[in-house]
This record gives C-alpha cells, structure tokens and sequence, in this order.
C-alpha cells in the first residue's frame, strides 16, 4: 500500500478507479475506509486517493498538537508522492476544513472543491462540543462515546430506520482491536477547534460545492452558508431532515449531484 512523507509523519493513502485524480480526506476520528459508499460510485469515474489523517489508521499518530494546516501539508505530501500535479477534493467535516487550507496553500493544485458538513469558523457552542467530546470519550467505554456520537451526526429520521445498524456500530467500537488513541483523538479537536479560515475564504477561487444537512446540529447550517457566502460563486446543495452525516442519509442524492458537480469542472 503507497505511503507519502511529509518530514517525520508516514501518511497512507488507498488508490482505486481511473480517470482524473480525486482526493478524499475524511473527517474527526474515521480512516479512508468510511469513503467505501461514496468511492464505489465515484471510482467508475476518478482515479480517487482516500487518505488516513495523521493520527489514524495506518498514517502516523505523532504526541502533540495538530492543526488543519499541517494536515493540508500532508496531504500535498500524498499528491507529491502520486505524481499528481492537480485534482479534485473533497472532504467531509474535518476533512472539509483540511481542503480549505490544502486550496489556500496551493491554489494551483486544486481543479475544484466538494466540502461536506464543514466550517470556516466554530461558534463559542461548537468549540465547547468538541471540548466535550474529548472528555467523554476519556471517560465512557468505545460503545458508549459511539452511541453519544451517532446522537450528535445521524438525524432522527435515520435513526428510526436503522437502531440495527447502530447498535451494531456500538458493538464494533467496543470489540476493535486497535482503536484510535485518546491523544491522537484530542488532537484532532484541536485542530478542528483551531481552524479558521473565514476571514480568507476570498481568496478560494476554484468552483466549490458546500454540502448541508438543514437538521445537523453538530455543524448546524448557519456554518455552510458562511462558507457559502465567503466563497465567491459557491454553490450550496442542501439536505432537507438530514443531520451531519447527509451524505450517507441521503446517499443516491449525495453521490449523484456530487458527481454532476465534478464532472461539470
């Protein structure tokens, strides 16, 4: 499996498809496996390079701090690594605001941009979510934070259709083997804490699609119409009774107008 460098951080990243070059940056606390709905669709299309964040999966998981910036740095590292000069990207949620900063980095390496669930800045009530998240996790068994989670990111909706599949996700989480430490886990709340990007979103020039659900109260809706607005020809495609994870709720509309978008650009 291909493994990029970005100094002393080994970055993993899984290839699939054929067509133009496709970055996929996941979100707080999932490797690149959580792409496979999404990569299935769009791998008859897009060579796509899902990737695992440092501080999960198979890349490194160094002490200390992160931040979405250093994150963009590693993903660059991946496409130095690929041979690829430009492609498209997107990310969901922390993901999300990792392509902001790969875009405001390197401009030149973005063809265009699909942001999922994100924010350019957090509220005060946003920060302290994530603050509280670290510590319940600290304090509760896998299968519990699991559940404390899933109430946070799923809609009501999706939730009545599937309590199996849930509770079959809580049970996954207390038997994994290998699951992310709790510092690595905190640094990556740092960084999305951290990360801020409102006052550059001018300068984004590439053709971007934000994606929203209109009942997601863990990045609630008034984030995606400030990237939105901050990002000059922006198109907003939303959601209607789809909470944070919109694009597994709805996932033929996700996969659909997301592909319409790419191969419009």
């Amino acid at each position: 499996m291909p493994i990029a460098r970005n100094g002393d951080i080994e970055i993993f990243y899984e290839v699939s498809g054929s067509g133009e070059p496709l970055l996929l940056i996941m979100g707080l606390g999932a490797d690149h496996s959580v792409w496979e709905q999404h990569r299935a669709a769009y791998a008859n299309h897009y060579q796509c390079f899902a990737i695992d964040n440092r501080g999960i999966g198979r890349t490194s998981k160094p002490l200390g701090s992160y931040t979405t910036r250093e994150m963009a740095e590693d993903v660059l590292a991946v496409m130095d690594h690929a041979g690829i000069g430009r492609a498209h990207v997107a990310g969901i949620s922390m993901g999300g605001a990792i392509a902001q900063q790969l875009c405001l980095n390197a401009p030149e390496r973005v063809r265009s941009l699909v942001l999922v669930a994100t924010w350019a800045r957090l509220t005060a009530f946003n920060r302290n979510v994530f603050e509280h998240f670290k510590s319940v996790r600290a304090h509760t068994t896998p299968g519990d934070f699991t559940r404390c989670l899933q109430l946070w990111i799923w809609g009501a909706d999706y939730f009545a259709r599937n309590e199996t599949d849930l509770e079959t996700a809580r049970r996954y989480a207390n038997a994994n083997p290998a699951p992310q430490p709790q510092y690595a886990f905190e640094a990556q709340c740092d960084a999305c804490i951290g990360h801020d990007t409102l006052d550059s979103l001018s300068r984004i020039k590439v053709p971007t699609l934000v994606t929203a659900g209109l009942e997601d109260i863990f990045t609630p809706f008034p984030l995606s119409q400030a990237l939105h607005r901050g990002i000059a020809g922006s198109e907003l495609l939303e959601f209607d009774r789809c909470a944070h994870t919109h694009h597994w709720e709805d996932l033929q509309k996700f996969n659909s107008e997301t592909l319409r978008f790419l191969q419009r650009h």
